[in-house]
């Protein structure tokens, strides 16, 4: 028999999920999934992690729907790259001056630990709750960059690199023993160009001096009741209270006011309106990110391993979008440190001749696009930038450790036959000859040459212009927007609304992801090179030993390639 008291509760929870007041929350603990997944295994992996896109879309509805009456972000850990977080400052105070209430909240800003990108991106937010045992490590930023010339040295190793030019400071951590004049120039101006920002972000936010927000930094780090009594936080509550509150702010503290996940409101808003119809005319975006390579993009099976651009599948993808009558615009994101010259000079060829169909192509760079990343990037329309984005380092780099000395050293004897003067020129096992060194600097004065000449002719600079500002040299977003490398400052909402406007299409114009390839197309043989499953991603099962695989032939990073941690968290 049908309980007709569950049914009439079915019915009205039905109902409530039509009409209840709504809550948006979003964890961003984990960090966040910038791009769609590279294969089916990097899917699975981020699942339960927010998306990029989700979490703007989501925001952007949700200004404008009468049922959301809040946000509630859950922030903490350092998982979030600067310029992401920029990008999400702008979504949290559009959404707030439309009169909706932000809060975010933390169990703590850095436990032991860095808490200064986290706490920025919360100060965006109308109130700022953190747990009474909570800790505010807003400290600054800083750059350690170790230097290891002395150690191979001991051991036996000889660095032998060559560079383009005094700012690619990439192979100083293994030539040098301490900074050079330029590299801390360089690194001094990018930490200063970072805590400006970060600084007028939390004065503005906290209604503070920046005087006052310097002196705090300096105190940093602070208890969580010294944040409170500081106005850097507005309550010391745990999680049950914070939730109270909202709940309280929205309309009602019973099971009225309903919560959901921004992504999962993104989703379930106008489905039909966001699957672009067949006549219907798109934006197409291309996502970018990691190292760049030759051949097919893809993503580690291990978890926190990397995901790499493939010349093969943006190629494709640019290709694909190009050729689409229904594609008006393109949206090129790019979060990447660079890579192989020829790679990258092969997406560099697409995007150009992608122009030339007269769609307008915008690059919306992430929390890194330098080197190679700034090279397929020159001949867009429009770059758009974060001020916190790390950009630039026009340059090239190559070369070699020597380890002949350590193998004598360790007992080791070496035997080789050659046919061909040159045969062992990239073998680690002995030094260059004074004429394989000359095919180098040949080689390194053509790549930065060639990188320098299309900066130029993207940018529409002087070539003389571009060498003050090449050299090497990383820029903040800021500094490089100041000099002409990037167009406007904004991110990928930004990116995509001009993509909309140069193209003469309504601002609620669909966005396609390229290059599209179902899971069944994965599956199947290519037919051609010009099939798009030709180029679809592909996993590097090789996880943490990929030296060890690039030993073996799999490509190396490339000469456009910054090496470390080129990341503001």
């Amino acid at each position: 028999m049908v309980d007709a008291g569950a049914v009439v509760d079915l019915l009205k929870d039905a109902r409530d999920r039509r009409t209840a007041p709504l809550i948006l929350e979003l964890d961003l603990t984990d960090g966040i999934v910038e791009g769609p997944p590279a294969d089916p295994v990097s899917a699975v992996l981020s699942m339960r992690r927010a998306h990029l896109r989700d979490v703007l879309e989501g925001l952007r509805k949700g200004r404008s729907d009468p049922r959301v009456k809040a946000l509630l972000v859950r922030i903490g850990g350092n998982r979030l790259g600067l310029a992401v977080a920029q990008e999400l400052r702008a979504a949290v105070q559009a959404f707030r001056d439309a009169g909706k209430l932000t809060v975010a909240w933390a169990e703590s800003f850095g436990e032991v630990g860095r808490g200064t990108v986290p706490y920025y991106l919360a100060t965006a937010f109308e109130r700022i709750y953190l747990q009474p045992s909570g800790d505010l490590a807003l400290t600054g930023v800083a750059l350690e960059e170790p230097f290891f010339n002395e150690a191979l040295e001991k051991a036996g190793i000889t660095p032998r690199f060559a560079k383009r030019h005094e700012y690619k400071t990439a192979a100083n951590t293994f030539t040098e023993r301490s900074y050079t004049p330029e590299h801390r120039e360089m690194s001094d101006r990018i930490v200063s160009s970072v805590g400006e920002q970060v600084v007028a972000g939390v004065a503005a936010g906290r209604g503070l001096p920046e005087e006052r927000v310097r002196e705090l930094i300096d105190q940093a780090p602070l208890l969580g009741a010294e944040a409170l009594e500081a106005g850097l936080v507005d309550r010391l509550a745990y999680r049950d209270e914070v939730y109270a509150e909202v709940r309280e702010a929205a309309g009602g503290s019973g099971g009225e006011v309903r919560l959901r996940y921004v992504a999962r409101y993104n989703r379930g808003q106008g489905v039909t309106k966001r699957i672009p119809r067949p006549q219907q005319d798109v934006v197409a975006l291309i996502q970018g990110h990691g190292p760049i390579r030759l051949g097919r993009s893809g993503r580690s099976v291990l978890p926190g391993q990397s995901a790499s651009i493939g010349s093969d599948t943006v190629s494709a993808a640019f290709r694909a979008a190009a050729g689409d009558e229904k594609v008006k615009a393109i949206v090129f994101r790019i979060d990447s440190p660079g890579g192989s010259y020829v790679a990258s000079d092969a997406i560099w060829r697409e995007v150009v001749l992608a122009r030339k169909t007269g769609k307008p192509v915008i690059v919306s760079m992430g929390n890194v696009a330098a080197s190679g990343g700034y090279f397929v990037a020159a001949p867009a329309d429009t770059i758009v930038a974060q001020p916190g984005t790390l950009t630039g380092s026009i340059g090239v780099v190559f070369g070699k450790p020597v380890v002949g000395d350590l193998l004598g050293r360790l007992g080791i004897g070496l035997g080789s036959v050659e046919h061909g003067a040159h045969a062992r020129m990239y073998a680690p096992t002995r030094d260059f000859t004074d004429e394989e060194w000359a095919r180098v600097n040949t080689f390194l004065d053509r790549v930065y040459d060639d990188f320098v000449g299309k900066v130029a002719e993207g940018r529409a600079l002087s070539r003389e212009r571009v060498h003050e500002l090449a050299r090497g040299r990383v820029w903040t977003g800021a500094d490089a927007h100041e000099r002409g490398l990037v167009d406007e400052l904004g991110g990928l909402a930004h990116a995509i609304d001009l993509a909309r406007k140069k193209a003469g299409l309504p601002v609620d114009a669909p966005v396609r992801a390229y290059p599209r390839v179902s899971p069944l197309d994965r599956l199947r043989p290519a037919e051609s090179s010009d099939d798009r499953t030709a180029a679809s991603a592909r996993v590097d099962a090789w996880g943490p030993i990929t030296g060890v695989a690039t030993r073996l032939g799999l490509p190396s990073g490339g000469p456009l390639m910054l090496t470390g941690a080129w990341e503001i968290h």
